[in-house]
């Protein structure tokens, strides 16, 4: 009797599992909490940021970067519930982290340590806190840490006047006392009467004149007095945040958890530069009681998008403030996803140990890429073969690269948006589950990944698919599979999709026959080929998308240096269209050289007559009038972006337009 896959899971693989982790959803924090698993890897990260929070020293600031689903923001909701031991259905969050950390005594010392100390967590997503905030505005990071922090001290934070005007009333004892006054006198609560401001200036006055002994016509336009004169600066943030602090427990700390901070920053340098700001400013004054915590995207390029490489460059500058860095790789998810997911019962342990005893020697070739493609790991042992089942372990590394790859090129709906509402565990998953009433044995096919991504790519992207399930499907439906697999792999370079290469993504049995799958694949591919989804070229075989928007998406990521730019120019201007190095006076037949220049840089030996070329790189591109003063008083035509600028030399003559 054969046993389906469902049966030997220790938990429902259909179980709801939240692939994405949002910081304001709070509908499933003790979920989230148990589930939650530390692996090596990241209990070596957390052993780094307890020791920098448990001995301050200079750093206030802590860097959690990954990969595309990686658990940045799992990470970062488990910190901010546990630094304030937060309780959660009757439940400390220490007390469920203390049985996780049973066999690692230091780190839960030092965990222990940092619940210790009095503290108090904001969490929150950047993107939904700055709904009303435009990123072109140069106080916008900063607006949006004025928000969450005026709502966590119970001031209204959507409108930083009316926070200030709470917070000076509370600063005065006076503001349990005006919301006494503002409900009897409006017939209803403050938090109420606040989102309507503007047509409750009345009873605002009134209220506001009681508490204060004033003339309620003296505080009639009260809110509108408050507006005129509230500015937000990242040096009073940090004095308001000092202030409250000095209100709380003696060593109480602040920490603000900020979610994907790398894709809302990344398009704006000035973002870029006030978010170092701001955790500056939070160390100066407060000296260790504030601490900043973000996350972002582990690959720069796969942030910016088709932005410019000197992002890139302001962005690595404000690593210094973010002293403790947190990384996540492809190994944390691997096993997150066995241990979440995939682990198997006693029965199923005992099943799978005899299958991988039985395939023990095949396996190590199975797996195997060839052709000078990328090495990609394989199956380690016993363990390692039940832990994985039925995934081969080269699809954690491989998908990664995938959806990464994928991203870098646009292909995916919204301009950070990745695998969309699906993280990798959310789409292993899918394949899970498509599988569950499969018998034992059989193996997940990475096309079936394809499926977990679906909803998330622009549909430009997946038409050929589209086209092909349309079309294709009842004539041949293994083309469509390996369609899909060759999409996933399209822009991982190190990958090379040969006929073995793609045989090996779609093995599905261990007792493949080889032969006749490798033939089943050529004629796939030759089917694909003929219809013109796919390209060959020698033995590699491609997925055809529009070459002309990669070609510009290739272009745009590439990162030149400006030196080769001006090189370029040089070669371009003095080797390919004046290729002479001396100007021939037609009446008198005498020859004269001339100095190079570029961009007023001379380029070899110095003559009396130059010629200056003006690139498009200059700052005087854009200004020929200003190249036209100066040449005045020199013997040099000046060429701008291509024209030419009269240059007057001391005997008057003026030098003609360059062709």
């Amino acid at each position: 009797m054969t046993t389906a896959l469902r049966n030997i899971f220790a938990k429902p693989v259909d179980r709801p599992i939240d692939g994405v982790i949002k910081a304001d959803d709070e509908a499933s924090l003790r979920i989230e909490l148990d589930e939650y698993v530390i692996t090596d890897e990241i209990g070596k990260r957390l052993e780094t940021f307890l020791d920098a929070y448990n001995n301050y020293d200079t750093a206030n600031g802590v860097w959690i970067s990954g990969f595309f689903g990686s658990g940045k923001s799992h990470l970062l909701k488990m910190l901010a519930l546990l630094m304030e031991n937060r309780e959660v259905d009757g439940t400390r969050a220490f007390d469920i982290f203390e049985e996780k950390l049973i066999d690692q005594p230091m780190l839960l010392g030092a965990l222990r340590k940092a619940v210790s100390v009095p503290s108090k967590s904001i969490l929150f997503n950047i993107d939904q806190k700055a709904d009303v905030i435009s990123k072109t505005d140069v106080d916008a990071l900063l607006s949006v840490f004025q928000k969450v922090f005026d709502e966590a001290c119970g001031y209204y934070g959507k409108l930083p006047h009316i926070a200030q005007f709470e917070r000076d009333l509370d600063d005065r004892g006076q503001l349990a006392a005006f919301k006494d006054a503002y409900g009897a006198a409006a017939g209803k609560p403050w938090e109420r009467g606040r989102e309507q401001a503007a047509l409750e200036r009345k009873n605002i006055a009134t209220a506001f004149a009681s508490v204060t002994g004033g003339d309620p016509a003296d505080a009639a336009d009260i809110l509108g007095q408050y507006r005129a004169d509230t500015r937000v600066s990242i040096e009073d943030f940090a004095n308001k945040v000092k202030a409250w602090i000095d209100k709380q427990a003696p060593k109480f700390r602040l920490n603000f958890f900020v979610d994907e901070v790398g894709q809302y920053i990344a398009e704006n340098v000035k973002l870029m530069t006030n978010l170092q700001t701001i955790a500056e400013s939070l160390n100066t004054k407060c000296k260790g009681q504030a601490w900043v915590i973000v996350t972002s995207q582990q690959d720069m390029e796969a942030i910016i998008g088709d932005g410019k490489a000197f992002q890139s460059q302001d962005f690595s500058k404000i690593m210094a403030r973010f002293g403790v860095k947190m990384p996540l790789n492809s190994a944390d998810v691997a096993e997150v996803i066995q241990r979440r997911l995939l682990s198997k019962t006693d029965e199923g342990q005992v099943r799978l140990g005899n299958l991988h005893d039985r395939e023990e020697n095949n396996l190590k070739t199975l797996f195997d890429f060839t052709d000078g493609s990328i090495k990609l790991k394989n199956f380690d042992g016993r363990a390692h073969f039940v832990s994985s089942y039925p995934f081969p372990p080269y699809q954690y590394m491989l998908f990664q690269m995938a959806i990464t790859s994928l991203s870098q090129h646009n292909a995916f709906e919204g301009k950070h948006s990745s695998v969309g509402e699906r993280s990798m565990l959310g789409v292993f998953q899918e394949v899970a589950k498509k599988m569950a009433d499969q018998p034992v044995g059989g193996l997940a096919t990475f096309d079936l990944m394809f499926e977990g991504i679906r909803t998330a790519l622009k549909s430009a992207v997946q038409q050929s698919i589209q086209i092909a399930e349309k079309e294709i499907q009842d004539i041949d439906p293994f083309a469509v599979r390996v369609l899909k697999a060759l999409f996933l792999v399209k822009y991982v370079k190190e990958f090379k999709p040969t006929v073995r290469n793609i045989g090996v993504l779609l093995l599905s049995e261990f007792d493949t026959d080889q032969i006749k799958q490798r033939r089943k694949i050529e004629e796939a591919l030759s089917f694909l080929e003929r219809n013109t989804l796919i390209q060959r070229n020698g033995e590699v075989y491609e997925f055809l998308t529009n070459e002309e928007k990669d070609v510009e998406a290739e272009i745009k990521a590439l990162d030149v240096d400006p030196s080769e730019l001006s090189k370029e120019m040089e070669t371009l201007a003095f080797d390919t269209i004046l290729r002479h190095r001396k100007i021939k006076h037609l009446t008198t037949g005498n020859e004269y050289s001339f100095s190079r220049k570029l961009d007023d840089h001379l380029l070899g030996r110095e003559h009396e007559l130059s010629i200056n070329l003006i690139s498009p790189f200059n700052d005087d591109v854009a200004s020929p009038e200003a190249v036209r003063m100066r040449n005045v008083s020199r013997e040099e035509l000046a060429v701008v972006n291509g024209g030419a600028i009269l240059g007057h030399g001391s005997d008057g003559i003026v030098l003609s337009r360059a062709a």
